[in-house]
């Protein structure tokens, strides 16, 4: 019976390679949406000179909103992989990013949820550099939506912060 339960606990381990294709898939994504920002990018610098400032800016807002999505994505698949599949082996890489060795499933959602808002706060000022255009009921919605991403990114990083402080309470009370 013992040897049935080591498989099994074995198999439910292994399980978490299911998850490899899925981080392959956002590079995937991260690539095609890379290519979207140099779209935008060659457009707005080819037409500078014919386009008004208002439209420029909006421009470099969605410039700024895919590359906070690029790096949401980044952190999703260097974060999730590292937590949830498998270590990445970066410890005498150069470039290896500070956050990488602080991560947990508690902080990347809370990084997650920042992200988030921050991608929402680049919708909502798009929306209100063009509110003449838009349907004030959308804006509305947005608002609350952002909000609603911001209390909730709050009480997240409390809750973490919360869980944090009392775990180097009960070490401290261990040593």
């Amino acid at each position: 019976m013992k040897k049935v339960e080591s498989l099994f606990e074995s198999i439910i381990f292994s399980s978490r390679w299911i998850q490899a294709p899925i981080y392959g898939g956002l590079i995937i994504g991260a690539i095609l949406y890379s290519y979207k920002f140099l779209v935008e990018l060659v457009h707005l610098a080819t037409n500078v000179n014919t386009i008004s400032e208002e439209i420029l800016m909006l421009g470099i807002l969605t410039l700024v909103d895919i590359a906070m999505v690029l790096n949401l994505l980044v952190m999703v698949i260097i974060g999730g992989y590292a937590t949830f599949v498998s270590r990445i082996n970066l410890e005498s890489h150069e470039d290896r990013p500070d956050w990488l060795e602080k991560i947990n499933a508690g902080t990347l959602k809370v990084k997650l949820a920042g992200a988030l808002v921050g991608i929402s706060g680049i919708h909502l000022l798009k929306s209100f550099v063009d509110i003449g255009k838009k349907d004030p009921e959308l804006v509305k919605w947005q608002i609350i939506i952002h909000v609603v991403f911001l209390l909730s990114t709050l009480s997240l990083a409390y809750t973490e912060k919360i869980l944090h402080d009392s775990d180097n309470k009960h070490a401290k009370h261990k040593n």
